[in-house]
């Protein structure tokens, strides 16, 4: 059996933990630079507000219904993530954490545990542990394992918040009730052509000769179909290494000069070597883009990418910010208003597999360096040490409505008053 424990509205949730206040009240969390709503509680979808809202439209709905707006403080996310992720790891050595709010969890050998219990058991320990709210679905396969979770989180006053799929009359039923859409790897293209086809819901999905799912949805398709029918053909998924790294952000502003795009694209290389290092990769190219503001008409319009082969595998990142820049000098324009830039590594290869030539000329007190960096950067916060391309005071990022890093910055610790 498979579990899938799902954090019910996680950044909404992550705020509310700190500041009790907010319970029971809408809450929305903001995009990078504030730009739209990446994440909403029960109370702000009951007010209308969509996911992706552009912050600048919703401005006077947010402030006529009092709806609370966050900008996103990932770090404080992510360090929340980490402690349900461990909680839950109690329950079952097997687990695979699918996302930064959901996680499968492999019951194998479970035979004569409550299963229901279990799924009880989890979620009164993270909540009361972490604050977090979860719901929990349970069953044979990884695809139902999401249909039941679906279910759970639909109809928290039935199940509360925990439903196990364990019988064809429980899957039979949930399969009717979810729609093709909403099906775990059915994308709006494939739900259009089942939907022309009759094909309504995951039940009516399972009902198609396993020849025609494969003819039109491939071999992937038929997995998919199998589990629905309660065959398991999918396993946990082990952690990988990123076979590319990007870093990209859209401008708070407009840039027109060379110099700002230039500090920028050298802090995402930069932001890329640490990523790179952090799951000991190196990496043999990368590409450069920038793009214009694609959303004003009235100006010219300008994207360009680029990209350069390192002459050998590497991490650090002086060498990266040099590619970088060269790559950058090489596609920019006067004359354009460009309003979002990026670097994406590409070709990674294990760092303690490097095949190097006679005549390559990687520095070798460069790994020492970045260490150091690496080492001061974490013990006394981000960009502590930065390169002398870097200017902190253009890379901050709008956030204007940034809570406290509660759990990892000492600064921001709670006072308690007694």
């Amino acid at each position: 059996m498979f579990a899938l424990v799902d954090c019910n509205n996680f950044y909404a949730s992550c705020e509310r933990v700190f500041n009790p206040a907010l319970r029971g009240q809408p809450v929305v969390v903001l995009s990078n630079n504030d730009g739209c709503v990446i994440a909403r509680s029960n109370e702000a979808k009951a007010l209308g507000v969509p996911m992706g809202a552009p912050a600048f439209e919703y401005k006077e709905l947010f402030e006529k219904q009092r709806i609370h707006v966050f900008s996103s403080n990932y770090a404080l996310y992510g360090d929340m993530s980490l402690r349900v992720m461990h909680l839950l790891s109690e329950f079952s050595p097997d687990v695979e954490i699918y996302s930064i709010d959901e996680a499968f969890l492999k019951f194998e050998g479970f035979r004569h545990f409550d299963l229901q219990e279990q799924g009880n058991l989890m979620r009164q320990k993270v909540t009361r542990s972490t604050g977090i709210p979860i719901s929990v679905g349970i069953a044979p396969t990884k695809a139902l394992a999401k249909v039941a979770n679906r279910i759970a989180k639909k109809f928290p006053d039935r199940t509360g918040s925990v439903y196990v799929m364990d019988d064809a009359e429980k899957r039979a039923k949930g399969l009717k009730w979810l729609a093709i859409e909403d099906v775990w790897g059915i994308g709006s293209q494939h739900a259009k052509r089942l939907r022309a086809q009759n094909v309504c819901t995951a039940y009516d999905f399972t009902l198609l000769p396993d020849a025609w799912v494969r003819k039109h949805m491939a071999v992937t398709g038929l997995r998919l179909k199998h589990e629905l029918e309660g065959k398991h053909t999918l396993d946990l998924e082990t952690p990988t290494a990123k076979k590319a790294i990007a870093t990209t952000r859209s401008f708070e502003k407009m840039y027109t000069t060379l110099d700002q795009l230039r500090e920028r694209v050298a802090t995402f290389a930069a932001t890329c070597s640490e990523k790179l290092r952090r799951q000991q990769s190196c990496c043999n190219a990368l590409l450069v883009f920038v793009h214009s503001n694609g959303f004003r008409k009235d100006l010219p319009q300008y994207n360009r990418n680029i990209v350069l082969k390192t002459a050998y595998p590497t991490n650090s990142g002086i060498d990266l910010i040099r590619y970088a820049t060269i790559g950058l000098q090489a596609i920019f324009k006067d004359g354009f208003h460009y309003k979002k830039a990026g670097v994406i590594v590409m070709d990674i290869t294990p760092e303690d597999i490097r095949q190097l030539s006679l005549f390559d000329d990687a520095h070798p007190k460069h790994r020492a360096l970045m260490q150091a960096m690496d080492n001061i950067n974490r013990a006394s916060g981000h960009a502590a040490v930065r390169y002398a391309c870097q200017d902190s005071r253009t890379w901050k990022m709008n956030q204007e409505r940034l809570s406290p890093r509660y759990t990892t910055r000492l600064a921001d610790i709670i006072t308690v008053h007694a």
